[in-house]
């Protein structure tokens, strides 16, 4: 249905985008939050900037004033951290015991848990009871195949009902969940699920992707023969009613194996509160991917106080977010059954049949928390899509960001034309810790261009290259967290010593997190990332983030999206600039002219660089994250260590041997 859009607002460096109004502001759980903290510790919160310091200076007594908040289900314990000055070393709750299953199976009513769509447009729709019904079902077939405790179950599955089934039933018998995208590669797979050793694999006989249907029996077949550790598979069948098996060994259907556990009685093993849940994998784009461990408590309580203190999701939303199984924001999203939210899944591809496709879903089923990459924002606006205009959108309330930076300029594509009166949130984490170090919250006002602060609980600073911090306005540094949190990694997978756990995140700083993201404090308390610290550009010794040329760039009206590296050149480095154009257009020496004066003009003449190139594709991971490393490394005619990890390889074939490059 479309609606009249009201005027977009207006801002201006001394104007925020949206404030929340005092109602607003009285009916979010992040204000009722701070009212209990205040009557817990006798002091005053009036904003989100006290509050934060509270939180970070007393994490022990926020974290465990959180956890009667949420009213986690599971035993607490007496202690809530020890160590608490060791980064690694801390332990949030040592005593306690939970199931992060049993918190997100809470519900047990007719009211939705799930509503899905495939790409072909149908839908499908599961109650609490129907949720819960069908977990129990998939934990006794799980257990009938062997799955105990500390086994690793896999998923090669699309973002569908089943997906959220699957991980529910492995995590409530105390096994550890891993899932990838099925349409990962054979190599890309193995470089995963081999180093992990799965008892139980889930999957699909095929999915569909821009009107395509692909089957992965084949692909199934190669992949199972290499995980000896293999007992059984269970296939979903999406794709075909009844798909041939006879090519795969110990193979079930998966509706066959949940059939035969109809009477199985649902139970829930309590486990410690570091007892793994997840195995994340790094995105493996210069060299095999890093297996991330993350555990039951430190899931439950950053997600549930990210979704309800920042997010303001509560009970009986409804909640999108765009992703696939292999991205850490499927995760994040499921756990948002824990609050009494429905979810709503989505697989294929975000622009097939066109770019309407995922509002007009979430428009049909009342979405009111929209959640998504930059990266597509960025191309809506390419192409001129008016979802405010097109769609009712009055039930949503927040949308959120991440993946990559999002730029001032779709800050403004945002409030005119999907939506003048929501809640903005560009955040950002990663797949390390599973949540987010910087990210909205409901009572304070949205700036342009800015994330809008530090998480609770998260002691977030900006250090220079000598651990000095650097204040708001004092330029960009390393984004550290300098005191422990709750969904720190339990560790890597193999790595028995911790040695490459520790070098992956404490070696710059002395028990010191660092991220490395390159990030910078505003004088509103927010923050502006300006890409990754790896992957910024160092022209003459100075350090600039990629994403400040992006920002530029993507303003020339035929430049559809760019990428930025650094070339070895005579001694230093000098800033190589590949720009996909819009259908039509070529990369002649006016719009040459035009994108440098813009980047001169909006950034600094350091920015601008040395060449510039028309490119048909830019090569990104399956989460839609673009690689300036591998990019990077093929213009210096080094090898891609992990090309399994790009959802288009075949891109990287156009960054080869290029003649401009050689002058």
């Amino acid at each position: 249905m479309a609606v009249s859009m009201p005027a977009a607002n207006t801002s201006s460096p001394d104007q925020p985008l949206w404030t929340p109004s005092a109602d607003q502001r009285a009916a979010s759980s992040l204000h009722d939050f701070a009212a209990r903290a205040a009557m817990a510790t006798g002091e005053s919160f009036p904003d989100y900037a006290s509050l934060w310091e509270w939180s970070v200076h007393d994490s022990a007594s926020f974290w465990s004033l959180f956890w009667d908040y949420a009213q986690i289900i599971g035993e607490k314990g007496d202690i809530i951290l020890t160590n608490a000055d060791q980064m690694p070393g801390a332990q949030f709750f040592p005593n306690a015991r939970l199931n992060w299953a049993e918190n997100c199976l809470r519900r047990n009513d007719m009211g939705l848990a799930l509503i899905f769509r495939d790409e072909k447009g149908r839908e499908t729709a599961m109650t609490w009871q129907e949720l819960q019904q069908q977990v129990a079902a998939a934990q006794g077939a799980f257990a009938a195949a062997g799955v105990k405790m500390g086994d690793r179950v896999a998923g090669l599955i699309p973002n569908m009902p089943q997906a959220v089934i699957a991980a529910l039933a492995a995590a409530s018998l105390g096994a550890i969940w891993s899932s990838a995208s099925p349409d990962f590669g054979t190599q890309g797979v193995l470089d995963r699920f081999g180093q992990i050793a799965p008892t139980l694999l889930v999957t699909v006989d095929g999915y569909y992707y821009s009107g395509k249907t692909v089957s992965i029996i084949d692909k199934l077949q190669e992949i199972t023969a290499q995980l000896p550790q293999l007992r059984q598979t269970l296939v979903i069948p999406f794709t075909q009613e009844a798909p041939d098996l006879s090519a795969l060994p110990q193979a079930q259907l998966w509706t066959t194996a949940l059939a035969a556990q109809r009477s199985h009685v649902l139970q829930h093993v309590r486990v410690p509160f570091n007892h793994p849940l997840f195995i994340m994998f790094s995105s493996g784009t210069t060299g095999i991917p890093k297996c991330i461990v993350h555990g039951h408590g430190g899931t439950v309580l950053q997600h549930m106080k990210e979704h309800q203190l920042q997010s303001d999701i509560k009970y009986n939303d409804r909640i999108f977010y765009y992703s696939t199984c292999g991205w850490m924001m499927w995760n994040w999203l499921v756990t948002a059954l824990a609050t009494g939210a429905t979810l709503l899944l989505y697989d294929g591809s975000p622009f097939y049949p066109n770019g309407d496709v995922l509002w007009d879903y979430t428009s049909k089923n009342h979405c009111t928390f929209f959640g998504t990459a930059a990266k597509y924002i960025d191309a809506l606006k390419g192409h001129d899509y008016t979802p405010g205009q097109d769609f009712d959108l009055s039930k949503l309330r927040g949308l959120a960001s991440t993946g990559s930076p999002l730029v001032h300029e779709s800050f403004d594509y945002i409030y005119t034309h999907i939506k003048n009166d929501l809640h903005v949130a560009s955040i950002s984490g990663g797949t390390d810790i599973l949540s987010c170090f910087v990210l909205g919250n409901p009572i304070s006002p949205v700036w342009r261009g800015e994330l809008q602060g530090a998480g609770l609980g998260m002691a977030i600073d900006v250090l220079d290259e000598h651990g000095q911090p650097l204040p708001a306005g004092g330029g960009s540094g390393e984004l550290v967290c300098t005191k422990p949190f709750p969904s720190m990694p339990v560790g890597f997978w193999n790595d028995d010593d911790g040695e490459k756990y520790r070098k992956a995140y404490f070696d710059r700083f002395a028990n010191t997190w660092c991220h490395g993201d390159w990030i910078e404090r505003t004088p509103h308390n927010g923050f502006i990332i300006h890409g990754r610290s790896d992957a910024t550009l160092n022209p003459g010794g100075v350090r600039i983030g990629t994403a400040e040329i992006y920002r530029q760039v993507e303003q020339i009206d035929e430049v559809l999206e760019s990428l930025a590296v650094g070339q070895d050149w005579q001694g230093d480095v000098r800033v190589v600039l590949f720009v996909r154009l819009k259908d039509g257009e070529t990369l002649t020496p006016d719009l040459v002219s035009r994108i440098k004066a813009q980047i001169k003009t909006g950034a600094s003449p350091r920015h601008v660089p040395a060449r510039i190139l028309q490119v048909a594709d830019i090569p990104r991971t399956k989460s839609n994250k673009i690689v300036e490393l591998a990019v990077r490394e093929v213009i210096h005619n080094r090898p891609v260590k992990n090309i399994e990890a790009l959802a288009n390889p075949d891109a990287l074939k156009l960054y080869e041997n290029l003649a401009a490059l050689q002058n």
